[in-house]
């Protein structure tokens, strides 16, 4: 690897990040949060002179026509480890300690949910803007954002955007990789904008609808109220948000090929988005039934909360339009269950994602037709394309690594804090990028009181969970660590 261009390419994204640091200034100037603006002007300070210091070193170079897979993979990966850092830099003017401040900057960009506020009253408007704008922009990905917007990028985006969200697949909606990062950016951007018009028209207040309509199309959580969605008592806002998780979970490349391209079919036509679309009514159904068997719930309410929980669970935001970690076991495990599916590949969701798992059902179905046919050639194909022996093999590497990193991480924060629950649910949270968990991690709960190891076991899951383990997985290998001047 060179390692100029990796300190050219870090340096010219934090200088970016450093420009969009100042946009919460404009918050606290609108709000009157005077004490505010101080903290965004040290952030933006540090990260651009931190950019600067690492273009130095890389000699001002803007050539990375040239950049290799291993390049790209440590470039995004420092990139969210840094980011996370610079958006960390306002919460310790908010009395929060470094890791503290850490934890709640990476869940926000790795858009987990996860917080360790245990009371809202004490911070200001402009703080819980950016909790909510650090998820947008890590929703759809700040890489992508940057390949979008970057000229320097145009052809070095490749490498970075697919190994910012290394999907089993390489999903394009256009030929050029800017122009996907665009056509990307663009439906997102349109479907905050519909959602934010929506939460108003239906009375919620401006400002709070910015922010939950950021968190919401991030697949994030992360609400400027206490108690979450749950908290504004309105049935009709709540199927809204519910509307906008399940599209927040979908594939974006599909939703702009059917609202741009006019390909109507192409979510029917698509097998993950049917499964998708599937599990997310069966399991809320499901829900809905447990909660009027063993809550006592009404069936209007039961299938509000059904439907929505399910659609914040499996595409991993974790908004609550109830306490979910006060609700019976048989729900608990319905919810459990969804957390370990994920989005659909392409989306703002973390997770296994949908497709992953639409594969090792098929890839379970043709094992078992080889025990009766051992000498059948049974090829498993996804929308009637057959699935790449090398894809095959990268999928389930994923799947043995998650389940692997999920019970070390597991095993090593159930020691620490004396609590399996938290060990468990914890990890299936943070790996997958969901938030809340049960008991005192849950909707209404905070991971503040939990130890600093446990916080930083937590903060590399978020990040390893967002980036789909596969850039972890390289970094494990000697080889990767090869630099040239």
């Amino acid at each position: 690897m060179k390692l100029a261009a990796i300190l050219n390419a870090l340096g010219i994204i934090l200088v970016a990040l450093g420009a969009i640091m100042l946009s919460p200034i404009g918050v606290a100037l609108l709000t009157r949060e005077y004490a505010s603006v101080l903290p965004f002007v040290v952030a933006c300070v540090v990260s651009v002179g931190l950019g600067l210091l690492f273009r130095w070193r890389g000699g001002f170079s803007r050539d990375f026509d040239e950049l290799k897979r291993t390049e790209g993979m440590l470039i995004v990966s420092l990139a969210w480890v840094v980011a996370g850092g610079i958006g960390g830099i306002p919460y310790l003017f908010y009395e929060l300690g470094p890791v503290d401040a850490y934890f709640e900057s990476i869940s926000g960009f790795t858009t987990t949910g996860a917080t360790i506020l245990q009371d809202f009253a004490p911070y200001s408007k402009t703080f819980f803007f950016w909790r909510s704008l650090s998820q947008w922009l890590g929703g759809m990905g700040i890489i992508v954002l940057f390949v979008a917007v970057l000229p320097q990028f145009a052809v070095a985006g490749r490498q970075m955007f697919f190994a910012e969200a290394p999907g089993p697949t390489e999903e394009k909606v256009t030929p050029r990789i800017t122009q996907t990062a665009k056509a990307l950016w663009l439906i997102y951007m349109l479907l905050t904008l519909f959602e934010i018009t929506a939460l108003w028209l239906l009375g919620m207040p401006l400002f709070e609808a910015v922010c939950n309509s950021f968190s919401t199309m991030a697949a994030g959580g992360f609400s400027p109220h206490p108690q979450s969605i749950m908290g504004y008592q309105n049935s009709t806002v709540t199927w809204v948000v519910t509307l906008f998780m399940f599209l927040a979970g979908g594939n974006f490349a599909l939703q702009y090929r059917v609202l741009f391209q006019g390909k109507f079919q192409a979510l029917l036509r698509n097998e993950e988005f049917r499964l998708y679309a599937t599990i997310v009514v069966l399991m809320s159904l499901l829900l809905c039934a447990t909660l009027v068997w063993k809550e006592s719930t009404t069936f209007t309410d039961g299938l509000r909360d059904g439907f929505f929980q399910i659609a914040s669970i499996i595409t991993t935001t974790g908004f609550a339009s109830a306490d979910f970690a006060l609700w019976a076991v048989p729900a608990q495990i319905v919810l459990f269950a969804v957390m370990l599916v994920g989005g659909c590949a392409g989306s703002a969701g973390g997770g296994v994602k949908v497709v992953r798992v639409l594969f090792g059902l098929k890839y379970l179905k043709r094992e078992i037709a080889q025990v009766v046919h051992p000498k059948a050639v049974l090829p498993i194909k996804i929308d009637r394309v057959t699935v790449p022996e090398d894809i095959q093999r990268q999928i389930l590497g994923f799947l043995l690594f998650y389940i692997f990193l999920m019970t070390l991480s597991a095993f090593a924060v159930s020691i620490i804090e004396g609590d399996v629950v938290v060990g468990i649910v914890g990890t299936a949270a943070t790996i997958g990028n969901i938030g809340p968990g049960y008991g005192a991690i849950g909707p209404m709960g905070s991971f503040g009181h939990l130890s600093d190891l446990t916080k930083i076991i937590f903060i590399v899951n978020m990040v390893v969970g967002r980036l789909e383990l596969i850039p972890f997985l390289a970094m494990l290998h000697p080889d990767f660590w090869v630099f040239k001047r």
